[in-house]
């Protein structure tokens, strides 16, 4: 999850003793963190022994998870009957900490399949960044909390943008369902493939 329970109720004047919305906050917790992957077309949370499967003859490789930590094997398939077979001594660059270059495709048959194993991703809050790790953007951060904390307290009023309480009852829906300052945010982190 992209932000802590405990900073949600905190922005929310929640009292960390109060249980009685820990289970709808956490759920939106999770679907915005959800939400936020697939508006950036990436997984953000550090993820270890992930995997990126893609064509044998592929040489720029592009996987979900990034920034990339580490590579810990590359495995091709060739036929379903013979499996995965990890191959030794593959050639390869990591750019901008996000794509990985090989100096050659590993294998030169077009239905081959091709695998890498790898640990990205940003450290979320709560847990401290190690080595080499990269932890989550605080302007990644404060949109997850800000948006969980404006559909808790909206939760009676989701889509209401304005409201006209004196002479005649006038309602206005937003057209989408993220807050323009976070869809800005999330621009920045989207992942453009081709």
């Amino acid at each position: 999850m992209l932000t802590e329970l405990s900073t949600v109720k905190a922005r929310l004047a929640i009292d960390d003793a109060e249980l009685r919305y820990d289970v709808l906050l956490t759920d939106a917790i999770r679907a915005v963190s959800a939400r936020f992957d697939k508006e950036c077309n990436r997984t953000l949370a550090r993820t270890v022994n992930a995997t990126h499967e893609f064509s044998g003859y592929d040489c720029e490789l592009v996987p979900p998870c990034y920034p990339i930590e580490s590579i810990s094997k590359f495995e091709v398939e060739v036929s379903v009957a013979d499996g995965w077979l990890e191959l030794a001594g593959v050639e390869f660059l990591i750019r901008h900490s996000c794509v990985i270059s090989l100096v050659s495709p590993l294998l030169a048959r077009s239905r081959a399949m091709g695998r890498v194993t790898y640990t990205g991703g940003y450290v979320l809050p709560g847990t401290t960044p190690g080595a080499g790790q990269t932890a989550l953007p605080d302007d990644l951060a404060k949109p997850r909390r800000n948006k969980s904390r404006s559909g808790f307290q909206n939760r009676d009023k989701i889509g209401l943008v304005r409201h006209w309480p004196k002479g005649g009852v006038y309602e206005e829906f937003v057209q989408t369902d993220l807050l323009l300052g976070v869809r800005a945010v999330l621009e920045r982190y989207r992942r453009w493939t081709v």
